[in-house]
């Protein structure tokens, strides 16, 4: 009985808290305007760069950018030279787009001597036409500041004495739209700052992370005290998924039962109806993929050089001590000079704690019953076989693969690769191999992502790092065979480049980047020819392997129309890891007409005891919440998108991973509990995607 009060209990509060409307948190300052735009306001203390503004209405300041500067907009200085801000955890305001085009619109806030990079924060929102949305700016990382300088390392924020921006003393906020190819005309509200700056004592901060993984200087709702609490949280969980199953208008595989009937395949494909985009699932109904990435049991942080954080690793002898484990991988960061390291997965001992020995198949269970009761249809990218392979969910499989780089390159993931050479083709079809009689010919696989994020560049970048690249790089010595075949003679090329080699011999010797406009022409078609040997090698591939299932493209970040243009020719879907706040109007180059999928996307919040929102923040749990619904929305109204995947199922670890992303970006907990707020919201949108895409203009 006792455990049965502690889970209604439990649950209850976060119902009522997912439910409740905003609050002020307890003491909480009273918002700081510094700017309301009305009959008061001096526009003396504007400063316009390719820019005009008026003020159209109280309360509202009307922003027309031009498109000749590289940052047109506006600068507001602090009327009395500098605005005291220390107490405050962020700025924001509305903005209204008022232009016939999507804007994205950045607040820079500034100390004496911001540059762009130093002393200044940014951030932006992207408002689709006619819409408003929120711009918020944190002046601070953290709502938590310490009273002396800590050494903190391997995360990517922290709470800290000092932020890059000191908000004592900020002196103006820039407006403005990055490098725009058309004009804008937007409208932004009064500008506030809130929320609360908690000031921490630096001598006893440490240790700050608790048994379980949390957070221990702050208390929230469904923060776990006890492994008693963990357990009535799951059972109380056990009765919300029976509660709310799940939509009945599904099939076996999630697609639409109740929908049109089409060809039914017995695999994944894509179809146009009705002039969108849809996946078709094997049994021929209508499918748009709602998924989660990541899903698993495991999330490790290191430890090493930071076992004072920690205020319960447990002993050697410990049943938890099965989940120390060990680390190299960490391409930026602290860690990326101290690897080997070793790490502690929090996740797994409390998936242990609360589900006991079993708890692999168990956790593995829960998850596709919590999917089905929360309208997800996909388990993404990157996610466990042994979950996915219980073909209960339909999958996305993740193909990654090693071999030789192109040396000239450089990229946050690292260098791109040398299609040219014959590892490119060898190490792939190896790695395909394996997925024989494994997810190769599965009715539940939808098809495959291979690699992530690549650095593309501009377009001519693929070319510049092939002539900067050794000797003997095979795409050097591939490149040079064109540039002989086109210009016959080592004297076309200098006489057409405007260089002096000696030779043929010399240029492949030579590391200098020619002249970019001189030799443009051959720089973008060694591109293209290496983007279309590297997306056509993969399909290729592919296809002997697994003719049955999608290529679903490279996820791209970074990208230029080129690369998409090659990409579009060989995926059967193009996708993209896109961290906006909509999708609605994501298309590829030239109208090209053919399905896109979202890879990743996220948002996060510092209400629940994390550091980091992830690469697109929020206010709290309910903003968060409403946002992901919002964004699920703009893609179903976009007639290419076949889908969205969140990025990622649980929150990364307090002290973060091994490059030090610390996001709270999960619908569940390092406690393996779901947050209410956004579990809602995911059921609101999952049980309708079908009739509202349908239907959508």
């Amino acid at each position: 009985m006792k455990k049965h009060r502690i889970a209604a209990a439990l649950i209850a509060s976060l119902t009522l808290f997912a439910m409740a409307p905003s609050a002020r948190a307890a003491g909480e300052r009273e918002p700081l305007i510094l700017f309301d735009f009305g009959p008061s306001f001096q526009s003396r203390s504007v400063a316009t760069s390719d820019a005009r503004m008026s003020l159209t209405e109280p309360g509202r300041l009307r922003i027309e950018t031009g498109h000749e500067a590289p940052w047109p907009g506006v600068t507001l200085k602090a009327p009395d030279g500098k605005w005291d801000l220390s107490s405050y955890e962020t700025l924001r305001f509305e903005v209204i787009n008022r232009g016939d085009e999507t804007v994205t619109v950045n607040c820079r806030v500034d100390n004496p001597g911001a540059d762009g990079t130093n002393h200044c924060v940014t951030d932006n929102v992207t408002v689709a036409p006619g819409a408003s949305e929120t711009l918020n700016v944190r002046v601070f990382p953290v709502p938590w500041r310490l009273d002396a300088p800590l050494e903190l390392v391997g995360m990517r924020a922290a709470p800290t004495h000092a932020g890059k921006l000191d908000p004592g003393n900020v002196t103006q906020l820039v407006i403005f739209v990055n490098q725009p190819k058309e004009d804008h005309a937007f409208e932004i509200g009064p500008i506030r700052a809130g929320g609360r700056i908690e000031v921490l004592d630096a001598s006893t901060f440490l240790p700050f992370i608790d048994t379980f993984g949390q957070y221990i200087h702050k208390d929230w709702p469904g923060k776990t005290h006890s492994t008693e609490d963990m357990i009535a949280y799951g059972q109380a969980e056990e009765r919300d998924i029976e509660t709310h199953p799940g939509p009945q208008d599904r099939n076996a595989y999630g697609g639409w039962e109740r929908g049109p009937q089409l060809e039914a395949t017995g695999f994944f494909r894509v179809q146009k109806h009705q002039g969108k985009w849809w996946l078709v699932d094997p049994a021929g109904r209508l499918f748009w993929s709602h998924g989660i990435d990541c899903v698993g049991t495991g999330n490790a942080t290191p430890i090493s050089n930071r076992e004072a954080y920690f205020k319960d690793l447990p002993p050697e002898d410990s049943p938890f001590a099965r989940f120390y484990g060990s680390g190299s991988w960490a391409p930026h960061g602290y860690y990326k000079d101290h690897t080997p390291y070793r790490t502690y997965d929090f996740s797994r001992a409390n998936l242990l704690r609360k589900y006991g020995k079993d708890f692999e198949r168990l956790f593995a269970e829960r998850t596709h019953r919590r999917f089905k009761s929360w309208g997800i249809n996909t388990i993404a990218n990157w996610s466990d076989e042994s979950i996915y392979l219980m073909r209960k969910t339909p999958y996305t499989a993740t193909i990654g693969f090693e071999s030789r780089r192109l040396e000239g390159s450089e990229g946050y993931w690292g260098k791109f690769y040398d299609v040219f050479d014959p590892s490119f083709r060898q190490q792939l079809r190896k790695r395909l191999a394996r997925e024989r009689d494994r997810t190769a010919n599965d009715p539940w696989c939808i098809g495959y992502f291979v690699h992530n994020e690549l650095s593309w560049g501009n377009d001519t970048s693929l070319a510049v790092a092939a002539l900067a690249s050794p000797a003997d790089q095979p795409a050097k010595k591939v490149f040079v065979e064109d540039l002989k075949a086109r210009y016959e003679t080592i004297g076309g090329l200098n006489k057409a480049w405007g260089t002096d080699h000696a030779s043929w011999e010399a240029l492949l010797q030579s590391q200098t980047a020619p002249d970019r406009q001189k030799a443009l022409a051959d720089l973008h078609a060694f591109y293209d020819k290496t983007a279309r040997t590297y997306f056509e090698t993969i399909r290729d591939e592919l296809r002997k392997i697994a003719p049955n299932h999608l290529y679903l493209g490279c996820r791209f970040a970074w990208v230029n129309d080129n690369a998409a243009r090659a990409s579009a020719d060989f995926c059967d879907v193009v996708s993209y890891n896109r961290y906006t706040y909509s999708v609605e109007d994501l298309k590829l180059p030239d109208n090209i007409d053919m399905p896109l999928i979202i890879g990743e996307f996220h948002f996060g919040a510092l209400d629940r005891g994390m550091f980091h929102t992830g690469l697109r923040s929020t206010d709290s749990q309910q903003h968060r919440a409403d946002t992901y619904a919002d964004y699920v929305r703009s893609a179903l109204r976009n007639p290419y998108v076949v889908g969205t995947h969140w990025f990622q199922y649980k929150d990364q670890a307090t002290t973060g991973r091994g490059d030090g992303e610390n996001y709270q970006i999960g619908f569940i907990d390092v406690c393996d509990t779901p947050y209410p707020e956004i579990v809602a919201k995911a059921r609101e949108v999952g049980h309708s995607i079908y009739p509202y895409r349908l239907n959508a203009d």
